[in-house]
């Protein structure tokens, strides 16, 4: 049996409908095998490869795809291919996303040297958004990952830009539940400094902060002391802080998009529950668990109800609600900022770290101001953000 040449079929030009069909036509007059196939189109240029297992002539091909060229009026090349060196057994395929407002050619250049020093291999690269930021999606196959990732979070220091990497697997496309911390995260600020000034106590609660990060009270302790000095505050004055509280920018594109996706949603916050019962209400969530300030006459008495909704409560309420909602955890994501979401990060299959303190670590980390960015480290393009908000 003769033995099939690797040839490498190219067809570039100003795209039109029925390029694709007429380039395939006439290599279906020969015996060949498809073995790949890249189509690119950057505004109205196509670029078609097409790699061929060809039993046959070379030269008939060439002639074959030259005169189908020639009647599109584009350009053709058709090559013997030359056989890929041997990939190591353990080599895999990533996804790494590049956000950045503006992108520059400089921050890409760095970005794409350090991961050719990680002994990675870029095999295709995709734009996924333009708004609110720029945003590339890499394929990289790369026989480390956690050496890719441990340069990637080099380059996003170096760079400026927010980077992500994880494997591509199918896990990544079945992401089903997403979960929120409340303040900072789904809302712009914390309702405690707030509800401090209304009581008169912004100096005593700068006090407490200081003692927490000194690392003298924990963070339930801090919570409660932080508590202790609401109290009298009134009803109406939980209302009127509640009301006043902005949500962060792009929360409302997020929340839309992954709910008429189809995702469960929700948030599991340190904060308290009369700002959650709001974000549950507004936007339609799944579910909304916080702490819970006792009130008494209608008045703040400066106590807790039950346990304080710690770092490690946080992490249980996600995989709580994940097997109410009969989601695997590989399936979930958490977004968050403080060292107290830390355990969801990690519990989640995807631990996304939004405009993070410089302690929390998670699998990816996005520091620009607009939580719609969040998506794309989801895999959803600004077109799929467009076409949900064409919907609604």
């Amino acid at each position: 049996m003769m033995q099939p040449t690797s040839v490498l079929a190219t067809i570039s030009g100003r795209d039109r409908p029925g390029v694709t069909a007429s380039f395939f036509a006439a290599l279906a007059a020969h015996d060949v095998d498809v073995r790949d196939v890249e189509q690119v189109v950057i505004r109205d240029r196509l670029i078609l490869a097409v790699l061929l297992d060809l039993r046959g002539d070379p030269t008939a091909l060439r002639n074959s795809v030259s005169q189908a060229a020639h009647a599109l009026g584009m350009e053709s090349e058709v090559a013997i291919a030359e056989q890929p060196a041997a990939r190591r057994p353990r080599a895999s395929l990533n996804h790494v996303l590049v956000i950045g407002r503006p992108l520059r050619p400089g921050a890409l250049s760095h970005v794409t040297q350090m991961i050719t020093d990680a002994d990675g291999n870029i095999e295709s690269v995709t734009q996924i958004a333009t708004e609110p930021a720029a945003s590339l999606e890499m394929i990289v196959r790369a026989p480390e990952s956690v050496r890719l990732g441990a340069a990637l979070v080099r380059a996003a220091q170096e760079t400026g830009l927010d980077l992500a990497v994880e494997p591509a697997r199918l896990r990544r496309q079945a992401k089903r539940l997403v979960v929120l911390e409340g303040e900072c995260t789904l809302i712009r600020d914390e309702a405690i400094y707030a509800l401090a000034e209304r009581a008169g106590a912004a100096e005593e609660l700068r006090a407490v902060t200081a003692r927490a990060k000194a690392g003298e009270l924990n963070s339930a302790g801090a919570l409660r002391a932080r508590v202790a000095l609401l109290s009298g505050l009134t009803v109406a004055d939980l209302d009127s802080i509640r009301d006043r509280l902005q949500l962060a920018p792009g929360a409302r594109t997020f929340v839309r998009t992954l709910r008429r996706l189809g995702y469960h949603l929700g948030v599991v916050s340190g904060g308290f529950s009369f700002v959650t019962d709001r974000l549950h209400k507004e936007l339609q969530l799944d579910f909304a668990v916080a702490n819970e300030i006792e009130v008494v006459d209608g008045r703040v008495t400066g106590r807790i109800v039950g346990n304080v909704l710690d770092r490690a409560g946080k992490a249980a309420a996600l995989a709580r609600f994940a097997e109410q909602m009969g989601v695997p955890l590989s399936q979930t994501v958490a977004v968050g900022r403080g060292a107290d979401d830390i355990d969801m990060l990690d519990t989640a299959g995807l631990g996304v770290a939004f405009n993070a303190k410089s302690a929390v670590h998670a699998d990816t980390a996005v520091n620009l101001p607009s939580l719609d960015t969040v998506l794309f480290v989801l895999g959803i393009s600004g077109h799929d953000i467009a076409e949900v908000a064409d919907d609604r």
